[in-house]
């Protein structure tokens, strides 16, 4: 078995960021939680005033002998808008920022070129406001976050916004996608 790595993605709401990322194959594990902010172990309720400095973020472990960074950034910059500051769609606050959180200098050099790539293709037709900074002070959410459009999948906003937002990836990276269990 391959050694495992870990990288933190901030895509706007972690349920929906998380809900496709457990789907990718070579994804060994998918937890969500808050990175990047100033407050000690904060709370949902605490990271949803914006005052923490906190994203909602996923913090993925894979295999790169399954799958690589450039794929999982690939399929990040598809499953959500990297252009809007502080927001993914009506969810707004700068816990809803796009970022990448590096756990190694390697990672940052990735993700820097594929940003600089995509805005000179101009593929989004608006500049990436995508921040790609080292992981820091990263907190677990609580347990009632964790899987929670596996959990839920009929809630409203799971319906709403997470299950498209799945069904996108399957479409677009169908050979990524987990065979199921």
């Amino acid at each position: 078995m391959s050694d495992q790595s870990t990288i933190v993605l901030g895509g706007g709401c972690f349920w929906c960021t998380e809900a496709v990322f457990k789907e990718v194959r070579g994804i060994t594990d998918v937890e969500s939680g808050y990175s990047n902010g100033h407050v000690q172990r904060p709370s949902y309720e605490q990271v949803c005033t914006g005052a923490t400095g906190h994203n909602e973020v996923v913090k993925l472990t894979y295999d790169p002998g399954q799958i690589s960074l450039r794929q999982i950034l690939e399929i990040f910059f598809v499953v959500h808008d990297p252009t809007t500051l502080n927001r993914q769609g009506n969810d707004v606050g700068t816990q809803y920022r796009s970022g990448i959180y590096t756990t190694t200098p390697e990672q940052k050099d990735v993700a820097d070129a594929m940003i600089r790539e995509m805005g000179q293709e101009k593929l989004f037709g608006k500049p990436i406001v995508t921040e790609v900074l080292p992981l820091s002070n990263y907190w677990p959410a609580e347990e009632y976050h964790q899987d929670f459009f596996e959990k839920n999948p009929h809630q409203g906003y799971c319906m709403a916004v997470a299950a498209p937002k799945v069904a996108k990836f399957r479409k677009t990276f169908a050979e990524l996608t987990r065979a199921p269990a």
